[in-house]
């Protein structure tokens, strides 16, 4: 490699200074300010159906002494990831039974408001403990918060270059196991709108495979948290509630760590992770940390052709400030997003709150773009909107990014969120990035595997982007009387609110549904820049010390 074709993670990536977290030992194992490992191999994960058989199958070669660490959102232990037999429940019994252990921890709130889905954490965390696993209920949340990191971590003593880590935005439960075609899971989750989704709710999402190095990084932020978990459960209330039956059990003592696995490949990894302020505060990140905010705002400042998303909820008016910076920075760079056709839940209100926040986040990205951007929705063949679930993002070709959070000021402020960014130093335009962009849209046009022609140049390929959503729009309009076209992209149209809804919508959203999990001095900030233009926020990966006056903070969860 030459210096011009070498990718250099120090430009891309945050140093650890730049993380903003000096209590947390995750970048503590290398030396000098490197926060991230290289060596690894990582490999996207596109929809359920291609990830469920991929864990499946690295849950199979489980041994007696392998250790398996688990975080998650939501658990459905019945759900049948890869046929009869491969429920999450029947799984970790036959990696119990075989002597391996498991640890989880699962997200359980003070107010278990969703009861279709919040439920499913408690029988799971059951289920587990009769088998023989130990399990953290975490309630360590602020109100209406969530643990929304989902991740698993096989580590196998005596054969470390198996270790694998899978991260993103799939969680075994309803609705996620859908295909490429996205017809749907038969599993349907309960709260997502049926009358706009039809019966059977088409979903795309994706997430991430990674061996080498990077592996042990995952688990130690599972260590992290339950370790921080165990402190709190062995707390005099705690032991209170023990003693009158309602309170969890304490945590179980982790092995010890192993050392990380051996390279597997040319993938530079970096965790980038949200953790709000609260009270009491976590042991690791006392004053939170907002790596995934300041991950993206440090790769956008490097942005120069394309940036490309992919995300659940592309409405916080704050996140959409960090792109407008960069569009009005960079006259050359256009930005692509898809989103959800409308969203997840169908009540007049949630959905007023959720156009208005949108149309203000989409105003500010258009006002700093103008043709340059792009906003598209998926439908499936059978003319139904696909649920967009993902959050994925490429820059360049060059840094990609694949996770829990959202672009919204929840999930880079308020939520427990874990994203890994990743470059390719062995071929920094042309490996993982550039393969992830060609992967997502070739599925989106309706192609075969190898069905590139016009889509390496990223410019080219947003041409095609927009004839394919024109000519499905177009069918739309017509009637549908012609035979319907190739792919699956629709234009989103922006869906303003009058003055008198965005009255307390944006309010009640800002409360609800996108909240902020900074420290006070940062909120009012934001509050006081909201009466007027907002302007960009370049200290969003400054390092350590007071809050920074304008970082870039986060909707609802799934």
């Amino acid at each position: 490699m030459t210096e011009t074709t070498r990718a250099s993670p120090a430009e891309w990536f945050l140093t650890h200074a730049e993380r903003g977290n000096p209590w947390s030992r995750l970048d503590g194992r290398d030396p000098g300010d490197v926060a991230w490992s290289g060596y690894n191999l990582a490999q996207p994960l596109i929809d359920g159906a291609e990830y469920f058989p991929r864990l499946v199958t690295e849950l199979a070669d489980v041994r007696a002494g392998d250790q398996v660490y688990l975080s998650a959102w939501i658990v459905d232990q019945d759900k049948q990831l890869d046929g009869t037999g491969t429920s999450m429940r029947e799984q970790f019994a036959r990696v119990l039974r075989d002597g391996a252990s498991v640890h989880a921890l699962l997200w359980w709130p003070y107010l278990d408001l969703d009861h279709d889905l919040v439920s499913a954490n408690r029988e799971f965390a059951s289920s587990l403990r009769d088998m023989g696993g130990s399990v953290v209920l975490d309630q360590r949340v602020r109100p209406a918060g969530c643990h929304h990191q989902k991740f698993l971590v096989i580590r196998r003593p005596g054969r470390p270059e198996r270790d694998v880590a899978f991260l993103g935005g799939i969680d075994p439960c309803p609705s996620r196991l859908d295909r490429h075609e996205h017809h749907g899971d038969g599993d349907v989750q309960l709260s997502i709108d049926r009358e706009r989704y039809g019966r059977r709710p088409a979903w795309h999402d994706a997430h991430l495979q990674v061996r080498g190095p990077a592996v042990a990084d995952v688990e130690h932020c599972f260590r992290e948290r339950w370790q921080d978990a165990a402190i709190r459960l062995r707390g005099p209330l705690s032991r209170l509630r023990r003693r009158f039956g309602r309170g969890e059990p304490e945590a179980a003592e982790l092995p010890a760590q192993l050392p990380p696995p051996p390279r597997s490949g040319s993938h530079s990894v970096q965790l980038l992770r949200t953790y709000p302020t609260k009270h009491p505060p976590y042991l690791f990140a006392r004053r939170g940390e907002r790596s995934v905010a300041k991950g993206y705002a440090k790769a956008l400042q490097r942005a120069r052709r394309l940036v490309y998303v992919e995300d659940q909820f592309l409405w916080s008016p704050m996140v959409a400030e960090v792109f407008a910076a960069a569009l009005r920075r960079e006259p050359e760079l256009r930005l692509v997003a898809v989103v959800p056709a409308h969203p997840e839940k169908g009540g007049a209100v949630e959905v007023a709150t959720c156009d208005a926040a949108q149309d203000k986040a989409l105003r500010l990205l258009y006002a700093a773009g103008g043709d340059r951007v792009d906003v598209f929705e998926l439908e499936n063949d059978r003319g139904l909107p696909t649920y967009l679930h993902s959050k994925v993002c490429v820059m360049d070709d060059r840094w990609a990014a694949v996770g829990s959070a959202n672009l919204n000021r929840r999930s880079w402020t308020y939520d427990s969120e874990l994203t890994a960014a990743v470059l390719d130093e062995r071929q920094p335009t042309t490996g993982f990035a550039r393969d992830l962009r060609l992967r997502l849209w070739r599925e989106h046009l309706g192609r075969d595997r190898g069905e590139d022609s016009g889509l390496t140049d990223p410019r080219d390929g947003v041409e095609l982007l927009r004839s394919a959503a024109a000519e499905l729009d177009a069918w739309h309009e017509s009637g549908r009387r012609t035979p319907r076209p190739r792919g699956q992209l629709r234009s989103h149209p922006r869906r303003a609110k009058s003055a008198a809804t965005r009255l307390w919508a944006v309010p009640l959203g800002r409360l609800m549904i996108d909240p902020d999990g900074r420290p006070l001095r940062a909120r009012l900030a934001e509050w006081s820049r909201d009466r007027g233009p907002v302007r960009a926020c370049e200290s969003a990966h400054s390092p350590p010390g007071p809050e920074p006056p304008c970082e870039p903070p986060d909707g609802s969860r799934s």
